[in-house]
């Protein structure tokens, strides 16, 4: 694995705070988006409390016997694509990853017009009957969203466009899907607990614990994302490649636990709109297409729709079983 290249860490806390010089961290910004697709961000300002909370409790919830997590088993969820899954019912390119998880996504009751259409990725989440489990997501939820929505105006200003661009053309009602994933001990060498793949939407934030084993695809070759101190991992997704036309990038990753315990990592996907329909920003036009190197061999330029239309043709092929039984 190549080590000529280093993901940069970013003070991103002028964002954060809505002041000072922000111009320095959107170049920055933007010549992590331009090289890797991926940055550290530091200055963050999300509650290191809610932090410590929210890793404990995962570690509770994963620790119990599967019978258990299985109350909050996601043929429960429905149409709202919520709830855990055990290690190797989720697929990456066809192949059972080695890890298992829950799924969240913004708190929607039966009265929100979304559930009431039945609009898929959209409904009430499920809990464990842990105390304080329901309180600490909904919390990171929201602290994430604000995250988001800073970074985004980051990336903004790093295109030259407004700060708000993305918020009002495409973010202000965000599709915000949330996963706690824990990674068992691999036991094969040549084994991964996620194949290569990118990300569908805009802009991933992720926690990850001490472990290691995230992996990023660089133009030298693949590197190691290791775990910075009090950062996130932030990387784009599929959609921002598309608005860029490649100048900022959807860099393949992959993740394998070589550590001799359990990894856990927190995912949090800051996406475009259901209803957005996504297309190149005025000045972007496409540098270059990479779909014959890409891991799915897919065009994401060619893609002409809604970003719900995108999302769904891609979870669809994560869960075929649960597609066939709710969708």
């Amino acid at each position: 694995m190549s080590d000529r290249a280093q993901i940069p860490v970013i003070d991103v806390g002028a964002l954060v705070a809505r002041g000072g010089d922000r111009g320095d961290v959107a170049r920055a910004i933007g010549a992590a988006c331009r090289e890797h697709g991926f940055f550290y961000a530091i200055g963050h300002g999300v509650d290191p409390d809610l932090q410590a909370r929210l890793v404990a409790l995962a570690q509770r919830f994963f620790a119990q016997p599967d019978d258990v997590k299985r109350a909050i088993a996601m043929e429960r969820g429905g149409r709202a694509w919520r709830g855990w899954f055990p290690v190797g019912a989720e697929l990456t390119s066809g192949r059972p990853d080695q890890k298992e998880g829950i799924y969240f996504g913004a708190e929607l009751d039966a009265s929100h017009p979304r559930v009431r259409a039945a609009t898929p990725l959209h409904g009430p989440n499920l809990f464990p009957a842990i105390p304080d489990f329901r309180e600490t997501v909904l919390a990171w939820l929201a602290a994430m969203t604000r995250l988001g929505d800073a970074l985004m105006g980051g990336i903004a200003l790093s295109l030259d466009l407004p700060e708000d661009w993305f918020a009002a053309r495409y973010t202000a009602d965000p599709l915000v899907l949330f996963r706690i994933f824990n990674y068992p001990e691999l036991r094969g060498a040549e084994d991964w607990s996620v194949g290569e793949h990118t990300d569908y939407g805009v802009l991933t934030i992720l926690l990850q614990d001490d472990a290691g084993g995230l992996e990023v695809k660089s133009r030298g070759g693949w590197i190691a994302a290791p775990p910075v101190a009090g950062s996130f991992v932030c990387n784009l997704g599929d959609m921002l490649d598309r608005m860029t036309g490649g100048l900022y990038r959807s860099t393949p990753h992959r993740v394998r636990n070589a550590a001799r315990r359990d990894r856990l990592s927190f995912p949090f996907f800051f996406d475009p709109g259901w209803d957005a329909r996504v297309a190149p920003i005025p000045g972007c036009p496409v540098l270059r297409d990479d779909a014959s190197e890409r891991w799915d061999r897919a065009s994401v330029h060619a893609f002409d729709g809604t970003y719900g239309d995108y999302v769904l043709a891609k979870v669809s092929k994560v869960f075929p079983a649960l597609r066939e039984q709710v969708l």
